[in-house]
């Protein structure tokens, strides 16, 4: 009976212990979902991961809160995009950059600038698979002039090999030990990428190059415009960040162009309120599309991962323009 005890004892005190790298893996936070997104590809089983921003939530107007301090401050890791794009965090960033646990994942991506010309700069499909030279700034004038470069860098799905690499060498420095299983991961999801590269060439190329016209809600997708062959023929916010201001003359404007240019839809992000979108297509005529160009959605939704996202995104522009 003594025996069974113990037993029994033994085998509560196994179910109630935590999984084998439950409480040891590193703690890594990423600042939005399709940033988690690669991390967990890289980091596996290995590390306690989670996400700053909430799914559908526009990372230009996020407020953090005490909680979300509290948990960069506990982090092992931090990993963020840069270039600008979590603007709201800077303060709370900063806190944790001193001692070297924030990772910029697009640290070495050639960038492009917020207000490069759109037409006329298109990438050959067949150039450029390796990009490593920046763009040159070109100082530009204007109500929506920005400094710096376009943050959106993950439009262009070559440049995750960046992110993939920085994530991954960030890892294995905190966690040599599991330096090989990294490794192994980030090889395996860089093929993906250049998979879903050549998926995304073949679907484009049903649409005449005349028809590679986008309208969005605002400068989000210049680097997928690049890579893909599209004019970005207007925006609805002409800046890289949706908390700017458009005015009456440049909402008119717009609407000139779309219908001059025969525009058939306006793509906008599913973080976006869409209220300035359904004015203009309402008095366009044109339809109105959803995408994900910032978030991931739901587990349920169309767009889970980052692979999933761009192929949501790509077959919905091509079935719009078509």
């Amino acid at each position: 009976m003594r025996t069974v005890v113990v037993v029994i004892l033994a085998l509560l005190l196994t179910a109630c212990a935590p999984a084998p790298g439950a409480s040891d893996g590193l703690k890594v936070v990423a600042t939005t979902p399709i940033l988690a997104d690669i991390v967990s590809q890289v980091g596996g089983e290995h590390i306690e991961l989670s996400v700053l921003i909430p799914a559908g939530t526009d990372p230009h107007a996020f407020e953090p809160t005490p909680q979300d301090a509290a948990r960069l401050t506990e982090a092992d890791l931090v990993v963020v995009n840069g270039l600008g794009l979590e603007e709201s965090l800077t303060s709370l960033l900063h806190e944790v950059e001193e001692d070297g646990r924030v990772v910029v994942a697009s640290e070495g991506i050639a960038t492009l600038d917020f207000e490069h010309e759109h037409e006329g700069e298109h990438e050959d499909e067949h150039e450029h698979e390796d990009e490593h030279a920046h763009d040159e700034e070109d100082e530009h004038e204007g109500e929506h002039s920005h400094e710096g470069q376009d943050p959106h860098v993950w439009m262009n799905p070559l440049n995750l090999n960046v992110w993939v690499d920085n994530i991954t060498a960030a890892l294995i420095s905190a966690d040599s030990a599991n330096a090989s299983e990294y490794q192994a991961n980030a090889d395996a999801y860089k093929a993906h990428l250049v998979e879903l590269d050549h998926w995304i060439h073949e679907q484009v190329a049903v649409l005449p190059v005349a028809d590679r016209k986008l309208v969005t809600d605002h400068e989000s997708f210049n680097y997928f415009a690049k890579r893909y062959g599209f004019d970005i023929v207007g925006v609805l916010i002409p800046s890289f960040s949706t908390l700017s201001e458009v005015s009456a003359g440049e909402l008119a404007e717009l609407e000139n162009t779309i219908t001059v240019q025969n525009v058939p839809a306006i793509f906008i992000g599913a973080s976006m309120s869409p209220g300035l979108a359904e004015r203009v297509s309402a008095d366009t005529g044109v339809a109105l599309v959803v995408l994900y160009g910032e978030t991931l959605s739901g587990p349920e939704g169309p767009a889970p991962t980052y692979l999933e996202l761009m192929r949501y995104n790509v077959s919905s522009i091509v079935d719009a323009l078509r």
